[in-house]
């Protein structure tokens, strides 16, 4: 369930979106690279007033063209990997278990003692508001990186992915969904651990319906994450029967909700998606006084976190949300040895652990990808990732970089399954294999994992 396969398929069987999806075409909606203007309607919506273009938003085809001269596997090398993650911004609350888990990864590396070592330089993406972006990446890019690991956000990922192209460097994000990237002309550079919001979207629109929602308000980010994922919602939802009566889109940057809960509100619907980032603190506030009920409330990755220190105990009781996870008892493993690995370095606990298997399984494929390509070249590793992942159909099975690196070394295909699931790569550079998992929150204000959608 909440698999995503090179064919798609979908169904509802009691309740559960049954997935299998490559489809990263859906019903005309998809996440854009430019947001749609707040209040201007577009395509061919089905309610007048939706104010996002999804027609337009579908993602371009293109298939980049890998070429490689470097055989390995290398011997001797020495890997500049940057990170763009969120230090600061509208999705900080996201960055320690990104980056504790890019340091974790990049240390095994290390002590594996394979023919390479991983020279990590953290650095800040920020937001497309602080705009850390625009000192780090030529800062990480000036300091030899031939990968950058990052960023969280897809709206921000979108204002530098150029330049890093431009440089001949990877970008390989943990975190980006937007369904923009699919079709990205990014010579092969592109890469993400995260599964595209067609899958994300169908799981959280079958859901609503499923918990015998008929109406449905959405207050969205008006990014291409946010716009491209209320798509995807929206036409899940209203495949299942319902109907969307009222979207409300604020930008990045903003700090009053009120006209956005009042328009959402009037509207009446039976349940209200929150596709946000951190603003989600501001917002959840004036629901709760307006007496909307919390289990009628359906969060996303951007703002599924814990809140036990930010409401009084019992406030979201009941809210459900869901975020591109595994079933978290088949990673408790990982996450102890990341939590014990993270405080043993001086930091402070992890409050959770958001995207960190796609952050670790990141820096693990990077390091396999150059290993069998024998150069730290950003197109002779990009010209590996698919092969070392098992995207192309060949390998042998390996769990962690050291037993993928012995086959490697010994000229063998190696398959990765990482820590965020099987992931393999088709030839754009998206996962092929992902699942959606859904939480749902307690009186402690701290969400659970209920399944996999």
């Amino acid at each position: 369930m909440g698999v995503l396969t090179r064919s798609r398929t979908a169904k509802v069987l009691g309740g559960i979106a049954v997935i299998g999806a490559s489809a990263l075409v859906l019903a005309g909606c998809a996440g854009g690279s430019e947001p749609a203007a707040s209040g201007d309607a577009g395509g061919d919506s089905a309610a007048a007033d939706f104010p996002i273009d999804c027609d337009a938003a579908a993602p371009a085809s293109y298939t980049p063209e890998y070429t490689s001269t470097s055989t390995g596997p290398g011997t001797d090398l020495t890997y500049t990997i940057g990170t763009a993650l969120p230090v600061t911004g509208n999705l900080a609350f996201l960055g320690p278990p990104e980056i504790s888990a890019t340091e974790f990864a990049a240390s095994e590396i290390n002590a594996a003692g394979k023919g390479i070592t991983i020279d990590l330089k953290q650095g800040d993406s920020g937001d497309t508001d602080n705009k850390a972006y625009e000192t780090e990446i030529p800062r990480l890019l000036g300091e030899g990186a031939t990968a950058i690991i990052g960023a969280a956000s897809s709206g921000t990922s979108l204002q530098f992915i150029d330049q890093v192209i431009a440089a001949d460097a990877i970008q390989f994000s943990p975190a980006n969904t937007s369904a923009a990237f699919t079709g990205y002309e990014d010579k092969g550079l592109y890469w993400r651990t995260a599964p595209s919001d067609v899958l994300q979207g169908e799981v959280l629109g079958n859901l609503i319906g499923a918990d015998g929602n008929e109406t449905l308000g959405m207050i969205v980010l008006n990014d291409a994450y946010g716009t491209g994922l209320a798509c995807f919602t929206k036409a899940a939802f209203e495949a299942a029967g319902g109907e969307v009566v009222a979207t409300s889109l604020y930008n990045t940057g903003d700090t009053n909700f009120s006209a956005q809960v009042e328009d959402v509100l009037a509207a009446g619907p039976d349940a209200i998606a929150l596709i946000t980032f951190e603003e989600v603190k501001t917002i959840i506030p004036e629901l709760i006084g307006a007496e909307f009920p919390a289990d009628k409330m359906y969060f996303v990755d951007g703002n599924l976190a814990n809140f036990s220190e930010d409401f009084d105990p019992g406030t979201l009781a009941g809210a459900k949300g869901t975020y591109p996870a595994v079933d978290p008892s088949t990673i408790s493993s990982f996450r102890d040895s990341l939590q014990a690995y993270w405080t043993g370095a001086g930091n402070a606990e992890l409050a959770d652990y958001t995207y960190a298997p796609e952050s670790y399984d990141a820096v693990v494929l990077l390091a396999l990808a150059a290993l069998q390509a024998g150069s730290t070249a950003g197109p002779d590793v990009a010209a590996n990732l698919q092969s070392v992942s098992g995207g192309t159909g060949e390998g042998t099975k390996c769990t962690t970089f050291a037993e993928c690196a012995d086959l490697i070394i010994a000229g063998e295909a190696a398959d990765y399954d990482g820590v965020s699931g099987p992931i393999t790569f088709d030839e754009v550079g998206d996962p092929t294999e992902a699942s959606i998992g859904v939480f749902e929150y307690g009186d402690d204000n701290n969400y659970e994992f209920l399944r996999v959608g």
